[in-house]
């Protein structure tokens, strides 16, 4: 049986916690909040502490915090020579105290505590200082998911960068996508199947070849028209730098 303490109570740690505790080899011993947990179960409040001097003995301590906050947690933990690892996508494993031994547990998902998850489909990037405490992680890691890889700060970096740009800033635009059909008395929900279509087109499909619309057509007449449409300044920038960068990858090539 290995035993965990949580740091943190946010989005991932609730959903870690959930997924820790429907299995049969991993104990949550501990969760640490500064604050009261709220609307979670009464089994999560019953392992909540306060205070981090009052952290128990567990396997693996995994800090699941704001980025910013990674660094000053992990000095107050009362003891040495024990595995600390962060949840960052971007922060490197060299952020947590030098006092005890480091190393990464990074599920690759957007989580809100809203919504359930499948840690069966998340992609667990582990990091650790030796081989033997990576051994560790791998195994807590395949406890909750067949997907688990070997990933070091550099690469996961990127990871993250690229997952802004596929993730953060692709929800940014169904927003904006939203309050264009509201403005205009349209449910966004029509928009649905065109946006699962788009995802699981690039999963057997390179983006680049999945691309479509005007931009990627070079069809000027329509771009100037939905340009008119638009009488939001931020969204008219938006819509053109995304023109501007499509035209510029495609070109005029014929289709």
């Amino acid at each position: 049986m290995t035993t965990v303490a949580l740091i943190g109570a946010g989005n991932l740690a609730t959903h870690l916690y959930k997924a820790f505790r429907n299995t049969e080899d991993i104990e949550v011993v501990q969760v640490y909040s500064r604050s009261e947990l709220g609307s979670v179960s009464d089994d999560m409040n019953n392992r909540c502490i306060h205070d981090l001097q009052r952290l128990t003995t567990a396997d693996i301590y995994i800090i699941a915090v704001s980025d910013d906050a990674i660094a000053e947690v992990s000095k107050q933990f009362p003891f040495t020579d024990r595995l600390v690892v962060h949840t960052s996508g971007s922060m490197p494993m060299e952020v947590i105290e030098r006092t005890n031994k480091a190393g990464v547990f990074y599920p690759l998902q957007s989580f809100s505590k809203e919504k359930e998850v499948d840690f069966q489909q998340i992609p667990l990037c582990i990091e650790a200082e030796n081989e033997g405490d990576l051994k560790v992680l791998e195994k807590l890691g395949r406890a909750i998911s067949p997907k688990v890889f070997h990933i070091n700060s550099a690469q996961r970096k990127v990871i993250h960068l690229s997952a802004v740009f596929v993730n953060n800033f692709t929800n940014h635009l169904y927003h904006i996508g939203s309050e264009i059909c509201k403005e205009n008395n349209i449910p966004f929900e029509i928009l649905h199947p065109l946006i699962e279509e788009t995802a699981k087109k690039i999963q057997t499909m390179n983006p680049k070849e999945a691309q479509t619309g005007p931009a990627r057509r070079s069809d000027q007449k329509t771009i100037n028209s939905q340009l008119q449409q638009l009488s939001n300044k931020s969204q008219k920038e938006i819509y053109e730098l995304m023109t501007r960068s499509i035209i510029a990858l495609y070109g005029r090539e014929k289709l």
